[in-house]
């Protein structure tokens, strides 16, 4: 009996449910959405859609004029305004009314997937029929490598090779990049935010977390003839949308051995690291107003972290969530060994699984603090981590360098590396502080521990390491970045530290290689072909930070108390909420526009999109038109990470009713509404 044949007797049933799906646009379910909302998806849909999208720092945006608008969240630009000198821009938001006002943002890029194409049969044919894992996971590598650098040489775009489905399929990607972007328009951080860290993850919300930049190229305003025109009705309740965009890495086919791991190890470990700083930083604060005003950015970040990764061990905590990973992993094991061309043997794939992950248990915490995601909180340790395996990594052929370090990531590793946003002396220390008590905690068995602490103190060292670091200067960066030669050479502190911690780490970094990614070249991937063979187009494989398009309602639910929570939040429930203090305190023009604006048009709303963690995702309705843009979404979104639901999990989106009337009355943005097709005047709000 053949696996589809057995799954013709209703023994397993395709998980998918309702809106699920982070899928590729070259894979996209258009029968699916045709069944359920009598909408037919085009080619020409997908692709107008895909060209228009961007991948931008950690997030996405959107083309929404055709002279390089862009629209994206507040807060991955947040880097370009505190760069400006001068200007408090956080504080006082920025709008640029001409193109001479634009503000550069040189350590921002934006890029577009232009073509798509299917490498599978590469890579794959690369690696030898029984070969071990770790050489597998070496041919592989090299393929990829080559793959990236042949297509980079005969197109000169950004090529990369994305794998997807545990490396059952890998797709070509090709990008092209923007990399002079310039801030348009930024609203006050006090209401991009508003609410503060408390209102991450959270609906109803009342987020203006907009940005607007301009992509120039050749110093000239970018043509983009492939933009998203504005929708001035924008959603209305159980409206069909459309989300693109790059959610983050998810692990839905994961084994529950895996899922096992992660509630009982990983996530443990990374809360109580979080939790250690977040209390460091709250005792800093309360020492003085000063001291609270330095650190409440810091604290804030750290608190959506704890809250995002709390949420996903919340997820796994959900019985009935686990019940149903384990239910169909059983169900899918059964279909294999019922199969005769597989058998019994081919079933202990999954207790390879979870005999790596039991042996792997006992390196995870180490291999967190020595490796990733290493020193939390400390930016200057990242800066000088990341010089010191630019230089080693550069002089290594591209195919056997670390990923992140391959000539088509090289562009965004750089720009976060040479950005001149500011660094807290304060917040540094005492994050780099913990951080030295964790790798003392490790002991000298994991790490050269009397190099490092020198019969110093954590803290006593972190203050050394800093004092004799001049990392906070980016031509010194970038001049260290360039030499192999040079960073074994200097003296600088954070240098030295680096140094002394990459030999151990790198150790952890081969033995992790070894015993859980080879998983992905041996078990793991048998099991996503398992599942493959199965399911094929119907499924869709785990986000892995590249580009995804969703579809979904504007839909209301019931929260965890059974109150109903509306399809929209609107200005008069923003001013409801105000306070006279952060993080409920609005800016001074938005206390004197309140008589001028329409207090029931839309500002934010949830849909059943299945984001999964994406920042800034533009989103259409049937039209093509843009109706808002992805802020995050609600506490119950975060176990997305593993398994979808439309119970409760939403995904949260300011809407361009909203973006349109504040422009429009707050910020007398005319020029801006005019390019977005706003028509002049126009309330946007309800009729």
């Amino acid at each position: 009996m053949r696996i589809r044949s057995f799954l013709l007797l209703g023994v397993l049933c395709l998980p998918l449910a309702a809106d699920e799906g982070m899928w590729l646009f070259n894979q996209f379910p258009k029968d699916k959405v045709k069944e359920k909302y009598q909408f037919e998806v085009t080619d020409g849909f997908l692709d107008h859609l895909r060209l228009a999208t961007l991948r931008i720092g950690s997030g996405t945006g959107a083309f929404v004029s055709p002279t390089g608008l862009v629209l994206t969240n507040q807060r991955l630009v947040v880097d370009c305004l505190k760069a400006a000198s001068g200007h408090d821009y956080l504080k006082d938001g920025f709008y640029a009314a001409t193109p001479a006002a634009e503000l550069p943002c040189p350590n921002l890029d934006g890029a577009v997937v232009v073509e798509m194409e299917d490498a599978t049969k590469q890579v794959k044919e690369s690696v030898k029929e029984g070969a071990k894992p770790a050489e597998a996971l070496a041919r592989r590598n090299a393929a990829i490598g080559a793959i990236e650098k042949a297509c980079a040489e005969r197109t000169h775009n950004t090529c990369t090779v994305v794998k997807l489905s545990s490396g059952e399929r890998y797709d070509l990607y090709q990008y092209k990049r923007y990399s002079d972007l310039r801030v348009v328009f930024a609203p006050e951080q006090a209401i991009a935010l508003f609410g503060g860290a408390a209102a991450d993850y959270t609906f109803q919300r009342y987020s203006l977390d907009v940005a607007f930049l301009r992509a120039y190229e050749n110093g000239q305003p970018a043509a983009t003839p492939q933009y998203l025109k504005w929708s001035a009705e924008g959603v209305t309740d159980a409206e069909l949308t459309f989300a693109a965009g790059n959610p983050a890495p998810t692990s839905r086919l994961a084994t529950y051995a895996q899922l096992t791991f992660y509630h009982d190890t990983m996530l443990p470990a990374m809360i109580g690291r979080i939790q250690w700083r977040l209390l460091d930083l709250r005792n800093f604060a309360e020492r003085s107003q000063a001291n609270l005003a330095l650190a409440t950015r810091h604290l804030g970040e750290l608190n959506t972290s704890y809250k995002f990764t709390a949420g996903r061990l919340i997820g796994l905590n959900d019985v009935r969530l686990m019940a149903r990973k384990q239910n169909f992993e059983k169900k899918l094991r059964a279909a294999v060994e019922h199969d005769p061309k597989l058998g019994v043997p081919a079933g202990k794939v999954w207790d390879e699984v979870a005999t790596a992950y039991t042996e792997w248990k006992r390196s995870e915490r180490t291999y967190e603090i020595l490796e990733k995601p290493g020193a939390i909180g400390s930016e200057m340790f990242r800066i000088a981590r990341e010089i010191v395996r630019l230089g080693e990594e550069r002089g290594k052929p591209n195919e056997q360098r670390l990923p992140e370090y391959r000539d088509s990531n090289l562009a965004s590793l750089e720009a976060g590396l040479y950005s001149a946003a500011p660094i807290d002396d304060p917040i540094e220390s005492i994050m780099l502080a913990r951080y030295l008590e964790e790798i003392r905690a490790l002991g000298d068995r994991e790490v050269p521990l009397k190099a490092i602490l020198g019969g110093r103190t954590p803290t006593q060292a972190a203050e050394a390491y800093l004092k004799s670091s001049k990392l906070k200067d980016v031509a010194e960066r970038r001049r260290l970045a360039a030499s192999r030669a040079a960073v074994e050479k200097s003296d600088d502190g954070m240098i030295r530290l680096a140094r002394l911690l990459e030999e151990p780490a790198r150790k952890l970094l081969k033995k992790h290689e070894e015993t859980i990614e080879a998983l992905e070249v041996s078990s793991a991937e048998k099991i996503a072909s398992y599942r493959f063979k199965m399911f094929g187009a119907a499924d869709y494989p785990d986000a892995t930070s590249t580009l995804r398009l969703t579809f979904g309602a504007v839909k209301d639910y019931k929260d965890r108390t059974e109150a109903k929570v509306l399809y929209d939040t609107t200005f008069g429930g923003l001013f409801s909420l105000a306070g006279k203090t952060a993080p409920v305190l609005l800016p001074d023009r938005w206390m004197d526009a309140k008589g001028s604006l329409d207090l029931v048009a839309p500002y934010d709303f949830p849909t059943t999109c299945d984001i999964a963690g994406t920042a800034g995702s533009p989103t259409v309705n049937q039209k093509g038109e843009l109706v808002g843009i992805v802020v995050d979404g609600n506490l119950e979104s975060i176990a997305l990470t593993y398994l979808y639901t439309d119970d409760t999990a939403r995904a949260v989106h300011v809407a361009t009713q909203g973006i349109a009337e504040a422009l429009r009355v707050v910020y007398k943005a005319t020029p801006l509404l005019k390019e977005l097709g706003v028509p002049e005047g126009k309330k946007s709000g309800t009729e």
